[in-house]
């Protein structure tokens, strides 16, 4: 954990930048694509976006107009639970790949287990499957799943293959799921954190506050540091530059034990 570069490797080899640019809730167009070119140019080389955010077509004209390789950038989409079938997941791929403008992306997710169904195991099985032929198809380089708890893993599990690389919860000191993360941790899942910041709630807690003078770093700087030590990989997001530049800048401190502790126990 020593730069914006360094990686994770994944269950199946791949290798994920250990922390990703979030895009949820920034608009498709100029806005989003600007946060994203501007995110590429200070140094961040994971991306993570999705069909509900609606605005891949904005990461993809970023990740063109950078004239950075394609593969040096890891591209992370999901798929909505709207598409949870075998034909459905097969097509909504495809969508997405074309309103990406690319060939692959490097992760796809499951977004939402699907809960809404009466038969929601056998439909998440089926979704599974089709993640599972689109990576042994060459379309993505790894699969995995989003804010899954462990039954919905273990029940996943039974039917599938190829064990999720991935799974995308929410995750920071105030909300910490230490069941799942436990149960990620054990079938060799990686642990993505989104909501680093806790929905902004984190920002002004007193404790936070005066751990972050403490460091001389900001509270958002602390918590991603929080989730690095504890092996997540977070998924920060802004559209503002200084903040941006900012949240990169949490490889020259580390938090001691004494200090994790306390941030473990602000659930």
């Amino acid at each position: 954990m020593n730069a914006l570069t360094d990686t994770y490797t994944l269950n199946n080899g791949v290798k994920i930048p250990i922390v990703g640019f979030g895009t949820w809730e920034a608009p498709n167009g100029p806005i989003a694509q600007h946060a994203i070119e501007q995110a590429l140019a200070v140094g961040y080389r994971h991306l993570d976006t999705a069909r509900v955010y609606w605005n891949e077509a904005s990461v993809g004209a970023a990740i063109k107009n950078s004239g950075i390789p394609r593969d040096q950038i890891f591209v992370t989409t999901k798929l909505w639970n709207t598409d949870h079938s075998y034909q459905l997941a097969t097509a909504a791929l495809d969508k997405a790949l074309q309103r990406l403008a690319l060939d692959y992306v490097d992760l796809f997710l499951i977004h939402t287990p699907a809960t809404n169904y009466p038969d929601w195991a056998a439909k998440n099985a089926e979704t599974w499957r089709a993640l599972e032929d689109a990576y042994h198809a060459g379309k993505v380089r790894a699969i995995g799943v989003s804010n899954f708890n462990p039954d919905q893993l273990t029940q996943l599990l039974q039917t599938a293959t190829v064990t999720p690389a991935v799974n995308q919860i929410q995750l920071n000191p105030q909300h910490p799921l230490p069941a799942t993360v436990a149960f990620d941790e054990a079938h060799h899942i990686l642990n993505e954190a989104y909501s680093p910041f806790g929905h902004g709630k984190l920002l002004q807690n007193p404790e936070l506050l005066a751990l972050a003078a403490t460091y001389h770093k900001s509270v958002t700087q602390v918590l991603l540091r929080w989730s690095l030590q504890h092996g997540y990989l977070p998924l920060p997001k802004s559209v503002h530059d200084q903040y941006i530049q900012a949240n990169i800048e949490i490889f020259d401190f580390s938090l001691t034990s004494t200090d994790m502790a306390k941030l473990d126990h602000l659930a």
